[in-house]
């Protein structure tokens, strides 16, 4: 066999930067949420010019993107790109016996998160919102109904009345995500508010976004008896 005519120059090059310890690491976290570089820097104790380095290599061989926040346009984030890891398998499982999505008003992106979580795993799901609005978005309950997705209800909720110690929170908006105190078990997804566009196309685009992280969190996830393993989120 020609090993080299069969092995792609972008193969080797993934595998050559996940050979790094600390990449690795980096990829492992940012497999759960996305993290800005401080967080990263903070949480695997790395300098920031040695991580900057470790980022340049790993979006040189297309795993990680960067992001300006939604919020303030300051704050940037680094997320990473599934479809490069197709080829490789991540055993790691976050346990958890419920997890609580969270956004801003709670009108839109939580509850289609939620929505999605219950049509893909049996672990206990709900969602809240920071600054809770009076109602679900009506634009978020068609998109719902049109992929066959029941919303838990057509109320909102405030996470000061939901949150418990032991809830895995996924923070699916940057205001969420800042608004709330730092927290082993907080992910951060950071996906646009479809609300300011308000059409059916923002609300599909948005849930197809919401579908992706929901299904590889999913894989992911189990509940705290039958967990053979831990993450960081853990």
């Amino acid at each position: 066999m020609d090993i080299e005519g069969n092995v792609s120059s972008e193969r080797v090059a993934l595998h050559q930067a996940l050979a790094d310890p600390a990449r690795l690491a980096i990829v492992d976290a940012l497999a759960v949420g996305d993290l800005s570089p401080g967080e990263l820097g903070h949480a695997l104790d790395l300098p920031s010019n040695l991580l900057a380095h470790h980022l340049r290599v790993l979006a040189q061989v297309g795993l990680i993107t960067r992001g300006r926040s939604h919020a303030d346009r300051r704050r940037v984030y680094i997320r990473l790109i599934p479809s490069a890891l197709e080829a490789l398998s991540r055993r790691q499982v976050v346990m958890a016996s419920r997890v609580v999505f969270v956004c801003t008003r709670n009108a839109a992106r939580s509850p289609l998160a939620a929505a999605l979580w219950t049509s893909r795993s049996a672990v206990p799901v709900t969602s809240a919102g920071t600054r809770p609005g009076p109602g679900l978005n009506p634009r978020a309950i068609s998109a719902a109904r049109r992929h066959g997705l029941n919303l838990e209800r057509h109320g909102t909720a405030d996470v000061r009345d939901v949150l418990t110690p032991h809830d895995l929170v996924v923070a699916v908006c940057d205001n969420a995500y800042e608004h709330l105190s730092p927290g082993l078990r907080h992910v951060h997804w950071s996906v646009p508010d479809p609300g300011p566009v308000d059409t059916d196309e923002i609300f599909e685009d948005v849930l197809s976004l919401l579908a992706e992280r929901v299904d590889r969190l999913a894989a992911l996830t189990g509940p705290p008896a039958t967990a053979g393993h831990t993450s960081p989120t853990s």
